[in-house]
């Protein structure tokens, strides 16, 4: 049975979320606090971690470092209600695999746990993300389109990462604005629209498609 270990402060969104996983066959293990978190996912050696960043006594950060520590190859998907870019950028950085804002919907949780499980099934870590040639380096940060090696900004790098994570989804400006700039409101801005059409002059401009009214989708065929 694939094992998941949910390491949050907060004893009302660990029961939440515990009962949600275990719905979907999980065995799931909890802890409250970093240090615990650290020895568990040491002597229980989960299938992937769900990491709350802000907790009192050791940052989710510290604990992240540490598990990447113990086994680099481990699946971490960090919980977090900040909105700090760098933060996010330097645990992607550090090994995890993904990034979700609280308030998040179970759901969306669950979704998202599913499918971290099964990428690349043949390596438990994904240190690049593919569509036809274009291929993003998440350790290196950096964009390869044909073999060329281009440079991306910090959030033109966020960006790309959310929508080849979820290719042929049809992203909303909204979910763009949180994952990317951690805007929980609209801000009335084309900082999306903007940050798009600069993509799109580094990779294919079919790539990228407009879903009129919605958002973006980017195309993996």
């Amino acid at each position: 049975m694939t094992k998941i270990l949910v390491i949050d402060d907060e004893p009302d969104l660990v029961r939440f979320v515990r009962r949600a996983l275990e719905t979907e066959s999980y065995q799931v293990l909890t802890s409250t606090n970093g240090l615990d978190g650290i020895r568990l996912a040491l002597t229980e050696h989960p299938d992937l971690v769900v990491l709350d960043l802000i907790m009192p006594g050791v940052h989710g950060e510290a604990v992240l470092s540490a598990l990447m520590a113990q086994d680099p190859s481990l699946r971490v998907l960090i919980l977090s209600a900040t909105g700090d870019v760098q933060l996010r950028i330097a645990c992607l950085e550090q090994g995890a695999i993904d990034f979700l804002a609280k308030p998040f919907a179970l759901r969306e949780l669950i979704a998202r746990v599913r499918n971290r499980l099964q990428d690349n099934a043949g390596s438990r870590r994904r240190d690049t993300l593919q569509v036809g040639d274009v291929v993003l380096n998440l350790q290196a940060r950096q964009l390869l389109v044909n073999g060329k090696t281009t440079a991306l900004s910090q959030r033109e790098f966020l960006l790309l990462l959310h929508l080849m994570r979820n290719p042929d989804a049809v992203c909303s400006r909204q979910e763009l604005l949180s994952e990317v700039w951690g805007y929980d409101f609209d801000p009335a801005t084309n900082v999306v629209d903007v940050c798009i059409g600069r993509l799109r002059a580094k990779v294919r401009p079919d790539l990228i498609v407009t879903v009129r009214n919605v958002g973006y989708q980017l195309q993996s065929a």
